[in-house]
C-alpha cells in the first residue's frame, strides 16, 4: 500500500530503502471538545528571530485496551490511553508539536528513528486513526547486532530484555480540517494510542559498515513540511555518527523545504543540530508570500531538489541519505542521488 503523500510524516509505513521489491485518565478527548563537491550553504541568520518553537507534551498510562482495528497493512494496533500534558502549542502556522508520555511497554518499544504510532479519539473506537511519526529520540535500547561467526557472550545472554522505562514523545502534526480533535486538544484530555510500529530508518544496516564497499562519510538529510519530524528523531538519536564541526569524520547536511519561513518547524533547534555537526539548509518555495514577521527571506529559494542540484553530491559512493516528505521531493532527490553514484540501498525513506 502506498501512503498518500499529502499526509507527509503524519502518515508513515515501515521504513525501507527506496526502490526495495508515524496514570489517571481524565476527561476524554472528543471531537466536540477537542556529482560535484558540495558547496557551503548557510541560511538567513535572522531566521531564529522570526519563529519561536515552544515545547509541549502528552502523557499516557500502561492500561491497555483489547480493541483492535485492522488497517489492511502492518500489525493490528493494541490501544492504550494517552493524556495530553499541557496545551498543544503551534510549532508553525501549518502544524503543532505534541508530546506524548507513554506507558512502560510502549516506551521500551521505541527503538529506532522513524518509527510511528497510531492515534485516535479516546471515545470513538470506530474512528479512523492518524499515523504519527515520533519526533523525539528513541527511548528504548535496540538489541546488539549479531556478528556472523561470533558467539553471544554469557553476559549478553543473561541480560534479558530491557527494563521498563517511561518516556515522553513529541509529534509534529500537520493541521487539517479533520484533526482538530488533537491539534486543539487541551491539557488533561485523553487519546487512544497504539504500540510502536515500523522498523525505523535502517541506519545500522545500510549506512554503517562496509556493506556497499565504501564507508559512509557524507550523510544527506531531506525533509519537507512535517516530514522533519522523523528526521529530527534521527538527528537527536545521535546514532548517525556525525562529526562535530571541525572534528573531521562524517559530515551531514539537512535540506528542509517549506512554503514560507513561517512554515518551518523546530527552528529553535537549528543551532543545537548544527552543534552536533548538521549543516541546516532551509529552502523556501514561495518566499514572496506574506509572513508573520514581515521580513524578507534571504536564504535558499525553490525546492529541495533545486538546492541539491545546485550543490551536487560530494563523494557520492561514500554518501547516504534519509528522506521524508512529499512524493515528488523524494522521487526527485532519489533520482539525483542515484545518477550521481549514491548506492540505492543507502537512500532510505519512510514510505
Amino acid at each position: 500500500m502506498r501512503v498518500p503523500s499529502l499526509l507527509l510524516a503524519t502518515v508513515v509505513a515501515t521504513i525501507h530503502p527506496i526502490g526495495s521489491s508515524a496514570f489517571a485518565p481524565s476527561s476524554p478527548l472528543t471531537r466536540s471538545n477537542v556529482a560535484s563537491s558540495s558547496s557551503t550553504v548557510s541560511f538567513a541568520p535572522s531566521i531564529t528571530q522570526h519563529i519561536h518553537v515552544p515545547s509541549s507534551s502528552l502523557r499516557t498510562s500502561s492500561s491497555r485496551s483489547n480493541t483492535r482495528l485492522f488497517m489492511g497493512w502492518g500489525p493490528d494496533p493494541i490501544w492504550s490511553t494517552g493524556t495530553v500534558e499541557g496545551n498543544v502549542i503551534q510549532a508553525c502556522p501549518s502544524g503543532s508539536c505534541v508530546s506524548i508520555k507513554i506507558g512502560v511497554e510502549d516506551g521500551t518499544g521505541f527503538l529506532y528513528p522513524g518509527q510511528y504510532v497510531q492515534v485516535r479519539p479516546a471515545d470513538d473506537e470506530n474512528a479512523k486513526p492518524i499515523f504519527l511519526a515520533i519526533a523525539s529520540a528513541p527511548t528504548g535500547t535496540p538489541p546488539k547486532r549479531t556478528v556472523p561467526g561470533k558467539k553471544t557472550s554469557e553476559a549478553d545472554a543473561a541480560a534479558g530484555p530491557e527494563p521498563p522505562v517511561p518516556a515522553t514523545w513529541e509529534f509534529l502534526i500537520k493541521k487539517t480540517d479533520n484533526n482538530d480533535w488533537i491539534t486543539s486538544a487541551t491539557s488533561g484530555s485523553t487519546v487512544a494510542i497504539s504500540q510502536v510500529m515500523g522498523g525505523g530508518f535502517p541506519v545500522d544496516e545500510n549506512i554503517e559498515g562496509f556493506k556497499y564497499d565504501f564507508p559512509t562519510q557524507n550523510l544527506l538529510l531531506f525533509a519537507t513540511g512535517s516530514g522533519i519530524a522523523p528526521i529530527r528523531s534521527a538527528i537527536e538519536s545521535k546514532r548517525l555518527n556525525i562529526a562535530p564541526p571541525g572534528g573531521g569524520g562524517r559530515t551531514c547536511t539537512l535540506y528542509y523545504g517549506a512554503r514560507t519561513p513561517d512554515d518551518l518547524s523546530y527552528v529553535s533547534k537549528f543551532p543545537e543540530w548544527e552543534e552536533l555537526g548538521v549543516q541546516v539548509v532551509p529552502v523556501i518555495s514561495q518566499p514572496d508570500l506574506p509572513n508573520v514577521s514581515g521580513a524578507v527571506w534571504q536564504g535558499r529559494t525553490g525546492y529541495v531538489q533545486n538546492a541539491l542540484e545546485e550543490d551536487g553530491v560530494a563523494i557520492p559512493r561514500n554518501s547516504g541519505a534519509l528522506l521524508c516528505g512529499v512524493k515528488g521531493m523524494c522521487e526527485g532527490v532519489k533520482s539525483m542521488l542515484m545518477e550521481s553514484g549514491v548506492f540505492e540501498g543507502r537512500v532510505l525513506t519512510n514510505f
